[in-house]
């Protein structure tokens, strides 16, 4: 008899909410990382942080950088963790050449918006993003109260 994984493997690790706010996501992608040991086992205790990451494009990949992951009090002796240093995100080259030309040509911003374990690796979802304006951001948060004051006014009247 083989034990089950619980649903937690494909869980969440950090999240970067100010992304949908501040951007309008077109089209979502996922990448793998190239991580060290150490930040492996950062990310499986969920010390990770995606608040003031960004995605940049240098030589036709894709590198995360701002990306904060800080190590455990545990962590090897004989290397020096750095916690926000620059990494490498791995994509099919069809991904990555579709990528560069909506950044270069056509004014995109590629913004990290989740990192979560898919089949026991760590993943990053990556959103092609057009910058919102202020009107859209005000526009954005008056929906967002009214679903929220519909549904107290349905819950409500339910009772």
């Amino acid at each position: 008899m083989t034990k089950q994984k619980p649903d937690s493997a494909n869980a969440l690790i950090a999240d970067n909410r100010k992304a949908r706010f501040d951007y309008f996501i077109e089209e979502t992608y996922e990448a793998g990382l190239a991580l060290q040991g150490w930040e492996v086992k950062s990310l499986r205790a969920g010390r990770a942080q995606l608040k003031e990451a960004y995605v940049f494009l240098k030589n036709g990949e894709a590198y995360l950088f701002g990306a904060h992951i800080s190590a455990l009090p545990t962590a090897s002796t004989h290397i020096i963790p750095d916690p926000i240093r620059t990494r490498k995100l791995l994509l099919h080259k069809a991904e990555l050449s579709g990528l560069i030309g909506a950044v270069e040509r056509r004014g995109y911003t590629l913004m990290p918006l989740e990192l979560y374990w898919k089949n026991g690796k760590a993943k990053l979802r990556v959103g092609l993003a057009k910058g919102k304006k202020e009107h859209d951001k005000r526009s954005t948060e008056k929906d967002r109260d009214w679903q929220r004051e519909k549904s107290r006014l349905m819950k409500h009247s339910a009772r």
